[in-house]
Order: structure tokens, then C-alpha cells, then sequence
């Protein structure tokens, strides 16, 4: 058999998290370093790998009921390899340090078992035009694997260089940075002719770290409820990421 396809085998690596190509993470297991992922994202592996559902704590439970922030994981151990990918959104390996990572959940893919997660809130007095006021917050030492719509951006903060992101644009943030919320277009202006620029809420980083901003204002294409049709599934139509986008601030 012939074919265009078998330019896109198995690519060989020593290492333990790599990307098969942008859409698509292959992580070797060994049998003592268990990785957590999102559920429903194996789409190949090999060897001898078991999935289990991750418990989740009650007071993981109790942040998820109240600000719907959190994450619906299973453990993948055993020795072999597993292939993940969620509705062929780009992948981005990320190593956590000691500062810490912020990230909306809806852009996690995987993580190592070692890192430790939890619900926290932004600190305002309003919440965050789609992404909400409550983040997850990753810390510990490890590697995590996050999605985008499309190539991102990464911009460095710096003190003398703070950085301003669209609410809904924004991934992920250095945890040790500070954060504040803003309208970009006065309340007073929305409501005048030619007033509107179409911008809302905005995020304005300071301090030493990075921000990390997709190319879409759309919440990702997760969040559609799969089975609710083709066009739900890629962010469109009742049940889509659209739709679910409209509660928005100044839409």
C-alpha cells in the first residue's frame, strides 16, 4: 500500500512529552509517572496503558458547583504511549516552575500528576467577560500541555512593560503577576451612535512574567455539547461556543 499519509508516522523521541505534530501530544508512560488529562482526549496509544477516572475532592467539587471553573480529568498509567488531542486545537508544552501558571481550564489538555490545581478568584469587583472571574491555578513542578485556537501570542511582562489582553483572548498568565480589569470602551459610550468599538473587558498584566493570548475572542470549541450537530461542535449554532458567548459584557 501507498499513500501521502505514511508521511505522518510515529515520530521517533526520547522524550516523555513531545508533539506527534500541532494538534496532536504523545507522552511515553514508564509505569511511575502517571499524567492526568482531560477526559475523552486519548485518541491512540500503545502498550500497556489503563485510564481511570481522576477523583475529584470535595472541596474541588464544592469551587466547580459554585464558580464552574475546574477539571474533568483521567489517569493515564501504565508503560507504553499515549496519543491526546482535543477537536484539533494547537498543543503548547508548558514546564511549571515555582511562580506558578493561571489558566482557564477549558485550555488544559494534560498535565503531570505531581501538579497541583485549584480554584482561585481575580481579584475585582467585576468578573471577566467570558472566561469568568475564577481561574485554576497550577503549581508545583511539572509539564503541562494547553490549547489554542489557532497559533498563539506570548508577550512578556516586564516592570517597566505591562501588558493589556482582550478577556476573551487571554489563556494563561505567570501566577506571580498582578492583575487588574478594565473596560476598554467608557459604559458611557457604548450606548452613543458609532460609540462602540466592539472591545470589552480587558485584563492589564504587571510584573515580571508572561501572558499567553490566542487568536479568537470565542470561548474554545470544547465547551459545545458534542452530539448537538457538526456546526455545535466547531463553536457554532445554539449549542456552540457562540451561542454560549453571548452573556457576554457589551455583546
Amino acid at each position: 500500500m501507498q499513500s501521502s499519509l505514511f508521511a505522518y508516522n510515529d515520530q521517533p523521541t526520547q522524550e516523555r512529552w513531545s508533539l506527534q505534530n500541532k494538534q496532536m501530544l504523545r507522552v511515553a508512560l514508564e509505569g511511575h509517572d502517571d499524567i492526568l488529562a482531560r477526559k475523552g482526549t486519548m485518541v491512540a496509544y500503545q502498550g500497556m496503558v489503563e485510564f481511570d477516572a481522576e477523583y475529584r475532592t470535595g472541596n474541588q467539587a464544592r469551587a466547580r458547583a459554585r464558580t464552574g471553573e475546574g477539571l474533568d480529568l483521567m489517569r493515564c498509567h501504565g508503560q507504553g504511549t499515549v496519543y491526546l488531542a482535543n477537536l484539533a486545537q494547537h498543543i503548547h508544552l508548558v514546564d511549571v516552575e515555582q511562580d506558578g501558571l493561571t489558566v482557564d481550564s477549558s485550555y488544559v489538555l494534560a498535565m503531570d500528576s505531581s501538579l497541583h490545581h485549584e480554584v482561585i478568584a481575580v481579584d475585582s469587583l467585576y468578573g471577566i467577560s467570558g472566561s469568568g472571574k475564577y481561574q485554576l491555578n497550577i503549581t508545583g513542578r511539572g509539564r503541562v500541555a494547553l490549547m489554542t485556537s489557532g497559533a498563539p501570542l506570548m508577550m512578556q511582562v516586564t516592570p517597566d512593560k505591562y501588558v493589556n489582553c482582550d478577556a476573551d483572548a487571554i489563556v494563561a498568565w505567570s501566577t506571580g503577576l498582578r492583575v487588574q480589569m478594565q473596560a476598554q470602551t467608557h459604559s458611557s459610550g457604548v450606548w452613543r451612535r458609532r460609540g462602540n468599538t466592539g472591545e470589552g473587558w480587558e485584563l492589564s498584566f504587571m510584573g515580571t512574567g508572561f501572558a499567553l493570548v490566542q487568536p479568537s475572542e470565542l470561548l474554545p470549541p470544547q465547551n459545545a455539547q458534542i452530539g448537538s450537530g457538526l456546526a455545535a461542535q466547531y463553536g457554532m449554532g445554539q449549542q456552540g461556543a457562540r451561542a454560549q458567548n453571548q452573556g457576554n459584557v457589551w455583546s
